[in-house]
């Protein structure tokens, strides 16, 4: 089974104060043996803060995204280099990247090639819409993100896979641990053996979407379910760190 992953999405959250002091609250609560990959993405503006506040400790850093050129006319935008020494990980994909600014599959795509060239973890983000979970669609849309996401990629050892039905993001409704175990055991899991064989069995599958300290164990239960992606329960450490314990502890 792959190491656990519980990951931190912050969003457009935080002052640079309070990502620091968010990111000490979180390192000194996450012990030696804490069982499980924690990671943290913050803004863009709060990287350097971030990696300098978890330095040496088990709190992994990771970047919300990027674009997939390594330089260029690209105004406002970051490229693989500029995060490559502040951070370990790099999510890509999101549904509200894919909704509000355009990310497509193919966009998508370029970004986790780019960050594999760049020793960048990738966390591809994957979800159906509720209209397309309406109309009997998800099992198929969701099987078609992963594999456009993925096209051209060889190698799968550090590639994370988060699932998060855009219908449960940010609504307080999560998908139940049921409804998620049958995407993730099945579009994403059987299409990754598919494109991938043996490895895909070591790619951490994470579910996101209202995940909180009060519904975080009966997902992380499930066998295809590794951990989680966390939104707004990630801006409370108490909050995180409980999700962070409750995970660990489910898949002992």
């Amino acid at each position: 089974m792959p190491t656990p992953v519980v990951a931190g999405n912050w969003k457009m959250n935080t002052t640079l104060d309070e990502a620091q002091r968010l990111a000490s609250e979180v390192r000194d609560g996450t012990g030696s043996d804490v069982g499980c990959d924690v990671i943290l993405c913050p803004p863009f503006i709060s990287l350097q803060a971030v990696w300098n506040a978890v330095a040496g400790s088990q709190v992994k850093v990771g970047a919300q995204n990027m674009h997939h050129e390594s330089s260029g006319a690209f105004t406002g935008e970051i490229s693989p280099p500029m995060i490559q020494s502040l951070c370990d990980h790099v999510l890509l994909g999101h549904s509200e990247r894919r909704q509000l600014f355009g990310d497509t599959d193919q966009t998508v795509n370029l970004k986790v090639k780019a960050a594999l060239a760049h020793a960048l973890r990738p966390i591809l983000c994957v979800g159906e819409t509720l209209e397309q979970r309406e109309s009997g669609r998800a099992q198929e849309v969701v099987a078609n993100q992963v594999r456009e996401g993925l096209s051209g990629v060889e190698d799968i050892t550090r590639l994370i896979v988060a699932y998060e039905p855009v219908w449960a993001i940010g609504t307080g409704q999560a998908a139940t641990p049921e409804t998620a175990e049958e995407i993730m055991g099945g579009a994403v899991k059987d299409t990754l053996s598919a494109l991938f064989g043996d490895a895909a069995s070591e790619v951490p599958l994470l579910y996101g979407g209202s995940v909180n300290p009060g519904n975080a164990a009966s997902f992380a239960a499930q066998p295809s379910i590794h951990g989680g992606l966390v939104g707004g329960a990630s801006l409370q450490a108490d909050q995180f760190l409980e999700i962070v314990r409750v995970v660990a502890e489910a898949k002992v």
